[in-house]
């Protein structure tokens, strides 16, 4: 949906407003924070989880702020899983995710 003039973060935002107002029970959020600046994503992540804590919501992101307080994380690698777990598992696991963490800016 066009939203005339608005930035592609502002069409983001517009977009999760929509979506906070159908009540769904599944939410699936495909890049739904990263045309916005860090300061945004923080609050509009702290928004997702106190309108959606009772759904199952489904994030894809690229911005490690944006899953890191996920319930489980499902990295995946050439188009296929390459880890599952919580992120203190993978964290603790050392392995892909815990590399991504680790080469990011990632808490700077």
């Amino acid at each position: 949906q066009s939203f005339g003039s608005a930035s592609s973060g502002q069409q983001q935002l517009f977009g999760l407003c929509r979506v906070i107002m159908r009540k769904r029970k599944i939410i699936v959020l495909d890049e739904a924070t990263a045309n916005v600046d860090l300061e945004t994503d923080k609050s509009v992540q702290e928004l997702i989880r106190k309108e959606f804590s009772n759904c199952t919501v489904l994030t894809i992101a690229h911005r490690l702020e944006t899953i890191m307080n996920s319930d489980r994380i499902i990295v995946m690698d050439k188009g296929t899983i390459a880890e599952i777990g919580t992120p203190q598992e993978l964290l603790a696991k050392d392995g892909m995710f815990a590399q991504l963490v680790k080469t990011s800016d990632f808490g700077q």
